[in-house]
């Protein structure tokens, strides 16, 4: 392990965790998956921390954010740890500021790519995907971060410079037709690239903002991305408090809470179904009358609705849709002898994801049902101890990514959730 910090927090984390878990797997599970993210993913830099997904030497804004939020609660009294997640932000808003529309970052200027695209590359960049909640992870973390601990140091004229290129980018793709962005990719899944020339599929003005892929990586067959503007709905509301407290600028405040209330009211309009009599939220919609009925095991997405912070989980609308992303309507719902739960068409058909799992135990009360989640994630690792991108339902033996920092993380917030250890 790093030795840019004390392990006795997490060590007494860990003890508090195989004290209190009635399964010993799930800690067993727990102490590789926690200690695995900081061995192996976290570079402390000369200013900043550097987090990568673990397999690709590149920091995703989005991985990165979900790969710390577990440490949030050391972080109250542990001041290295503190001081990482800092950086983490630090770094999250140098990024943004290189390219709001970039997903994937290199830690140094050395050019090194996915895949040579056609868009507006540069060699900080290691993938410009544009996704929503690329840009509302980092202001989460930068917000949980003030909240949980009391800290305000990352909040510099840098982060507030950040956080007024979210705003104006949302705003830009409110309507799209008038954005510079443009991504095409040749020679690759059909799902990796952009129609028409790179701008995407035609679109109608509705309020929400515009993204060309989806959290997976994948592109959009619809470009509101509803799940995406819920969690963008939420980290302006997060903006206009910051800008309010923090910054006490008024304009910024205004500007924040005023798209909040577009891209909401989008959202209800436009995101908001009937379905066999019922409503609910569809997961991708063009302004034009079409829509898709499905959900995706990446995050943000309409399972997550309440985990956001969007709604709550007894919200009829929500549970409605959680009633029928949690069926085989949802085309990416697979069951088998081992696994039921939502897969995503970034991997194969009948593969699970662990972090979809997790976030159906986030964000359900109901005890037994969280505890099966729990037992189903242990029981289905294939010896490793720590968590995979996907399983198949029938044979967990076949797997996607040996080890996967962002759904380590993902079980290790759910067993601190249940086991009331998260604070």
């Amino acid at each position: 392990m790093t030795s840019f910090y004390s392990t006795t927090a997490i060590e007494q984390l860990k003890h508090r965790v195989a004290q209190t878990a009635s399964n010993p797997r799930w800690s067993e599970v727990f102490s590789a998956c926690f200690d695995n993210t900081l061995a192996t993913t976290v570079k402390i830099t000369a200013g900043d921390t550097f987090v990568i997904t673990g397999d690709i030497p590149a920091m995703w804004l989005r991985d990165s954010t979900a790969q710390m939020k577990p440490y949030l609660g050391l972080a109250q009294t542990d001041s290295a740890i503190r001081k990482m997640i800092c950086g983490l932000v630090k770094r999250q808003i140098k990024c943004i500021l290189i390219d709001p529309y970039a997903n994937a970052f290199n830690e140094t200027e050395n050019g090194q790519c996915y895949h040579q695209d056609q868009t507006e590359m540069n060699g900080w960049i290691w993938e410009r995907k544009y996704e929503v909640d690329s840009l509302c992870y980092p202001v989460e973390l930068a917000y949980l971060l003030w909240q949980k601990t009391g800290e305000t140091s990352h909040f510099t004229t840098a982060f507030k410079k950040a956080a007024a290129s979210i705003i104006q980018v949302f705003k830009t793709e409110q309507r799209h037709e008038h954005s510079p962005y443009r991504f095409e990719r040749f020679g690759e899944r059909p799902e990796d690239t952009l129609s028409h020339q790179g701008r995407g599929e035609s679109c109608g003005y509705t309020g929400m903002t515009w993204s060309g892929f989806r959290p997976s990586d994948d592109s959009c067959t619809y470009p509101y991305l509803v799940p995406a503007n819920m969690f963008a709905a939420v980290i302006l509301g997060y903006l206009a408090e910051i800008f309010t407290v923090i910054y006490q600028d008024k304009e910024l405040t205004e500007q924040a809470a005023q798209l909040k209330a577009e891209i909401t009211a989008g959202i209800e309009k436009w995101g908001i179904v009937e379905h066999e009599g019922k409503k609910v939220y569809a997961y991708e919609v063009d302004g034009l009358g079409n829509f898709l009925l499905m959900d995706d095991a990446n995050v943000p997405s309409l399972l997550a609705a309440p985990y956001l912070g969007y709604c709550r989980i007894e919200d009829p609308i929500y549970q409605n849709t959680r009633a029928l992303i949690l069926s085989k309507q949802n085309p990416y719902y697979y069951t088998g002898n081992y696994l039921q739960g939502i897969g995503s068409e970034h991997t194969p058909k009948q593969y699970v994801w662990p972090i979809a799992l997790a976030m159906e135990g986030l964000t359900t009360t109901e005890r037994n049902r969280q505890k099966e989640l729990l037992d189903m994630l242990v029981s289905t690792e294939n010896g490793t101890n720590h968590m995979h991108e996907g399983i198949n339902v029938d044979d967990p033996s076949h797997y996607t990514r040996e080890w996967f920092s962002w759904a380590n993380m993902m079980f290790c917030e759910f067993l601190l959730e249940y086991l009331g250890l998260n604070e």
